[in-house]
C-alpha cells in the first residue's frame, strides 16, 4: 500500500520555510528572502520518498495581525495547520521556546507534528544537545525531533523517513512526475517578488506586489508580461531607478530564475502601476487573491 499526505511548514517569520521546502524538492519554486514576512500565499512541493508521496504546503510565517494583508496571510498558515494530515514545526536551534509555545497554543486541531530544529551547523556540539533537551517537557505533544541542517542537507533522509511514517495508506494524489500542483503564473510572480525583495531595500518590497498579465509561449521562448504594483508615486522612481537599472536588475534577476525552472528562454516586461494604499483596500486585495477563507 502506498501512502500519501499533506504535510504543512509551519515556523516564525524567515524560519526559512520555503528554503526547506526547495531543498527537499531538490527544484526551487517558492520564492526566497532574507527578509521575514516575504511568503504571502501557500504553495506546495510534491516530494516522493520511496512509496510515499508528500505534498509539502509552504506558509507565511506565524506573526501578529496587522495590516489587512498581514490578516490574510496568518489566515493562510492556520488553515495549512488545520487541513493537513501532518504539521513540520520549523525551529531554528537559536530560537528560545516562546514561539513553539505560540504555535502549540494555535494548533486547536491538534494535528500531530514534528519539529525540524533547524541551523544545527550553526551551534556547537554542546549547545545543540542543550537545545535538544529543552524540548523534552514538551515530548508529549510531538511525533518526533529531527536536527536538520538545510543548506547543507543534513538530516533531510531523517526527516523524509519520519513523514512517510506518519501519514496515512493511501492512492498517490497527484501524477509522481510532477513538482507542483501550483499555477505556473503564480511560480513567476513569486519569482519577481523575491527579485524585489533581493534588490530593492527598506518598506517598499513590503508595499509591493506582481501580477503576471500574460505568458505566451513561442518555441523555446516565453514571453511574460507582469505589472509591478507599488503604494505610492514615490516609489515608482526607486523601482525603476536611475535610468532603468533597478527594473532591469530586477528583471535580470527574475528572468535567471525562470529559466532555470523552465529550462527555456524568457522575455520578461515589467511594468509599474501605483494603487494607493493597496495593502489595506480589501476589495482590491481579494481582486489579486488575497482573499481570507477562514
Amino acid at each position: 500500500m502506498t501512502k500519501a499526505g499533506f504535510v504543512s511548514l509551519i515556523g516564525r517569520p524567515n524560519a526559512g520555510k520555503s528554503t526547506l521546502m526547495n531543498s527537499l524538492l531538490g527544484e526551487k519554486i517558492a520564492m526566497v528572502s532574507q527578509k521575514a514576512n516575504a511568503t504571502r500565499k501557500r504553495s506546495n512541493a510534491i516530494v516522493m520518498h520511496g512509496d510515499t508521496q508528500i505534498i509539502f504546503v509552504d506558509t507565511p510565517g506565524l506573526h501578529e495581525r496587522e495590516k489587512i494583508l498581514n490578516q490574510f496571510m496568518l489566515d493562510e498558515a492556520l488553515k495549512a495547520m488545520g487541513d493537513c494530515d501532518l504539521i513540520v514545526y520549523l525551529a531554528p536551534v537559536t530560537d528560545t521556546l516562546e514561539h513553539y509555545e505560540k504555535f502549540l497554543k494555535l494548533n486547536n486541531a491538534r494535528v500531530k507534528h514534528i519539529i525540524a530544529l533547524s541551523k544545527i551547523d550553526q551551534v556547537s556540539q554542546d549547545k545543540l544537545f542543550k537545545k535538544i533537551n529543552s524540548y523534552a517537557p514538551y515530548a508529549q505533544h510531538f511525533e518526533a525531533l529531527i536536527p536538520v541542517a538545510i543548506s547543507k542537507k543534513i538530516g533531510h533522509e531523517d526527516l523524509l523517513r519520519e513523514i512517510s511514517k506518519n501519514l496515512p495508506d493511501s492512492p498517490f494524489l497527484f501524477d509522481p512526475e510532477d513538482l507542483t500542483s501550483e499555477l505556473v503564473r503564480d511560480i513567476y510572480a513569486g519569482f519577481i517578488r523575491e527579485a524585489i525583495f533581493e534588490n530593492i531595500s527598506d518598506e517598499i518590497p513590503y508595499e509591493s506586489d506582481v501580477i503576471i498579465d500574460s505568458i505566451k509561449e513561442a518555441g523555446n521562448l516565453d514571453k511574460i508580461h507582469a505589472t509591478i504594483i507599488i503604494e505610492k508615486e514615490s516609489q515608482k522612481g526607486i523601482i525603476i531607478g536611475k535610468g532603468g537599472e533597478a527594473i532591469k536588475r530586477i528583471g535580470q534577476y527574475a528572468r535567471m530564475k525562470i529559466e532555470t525552472l523552465s529550462g527555456k528562454k524568457a522575455y520578461l516586461d515589467l511594468q509599474v502601476s501605483v494603487k494607493k494604499g493597496w495593502t489595506k483596500d480589501k476589495s482590491f486585495l481579494e481582486e489579486i487573491g488575497y482573499k481570507s477563507e477562514l
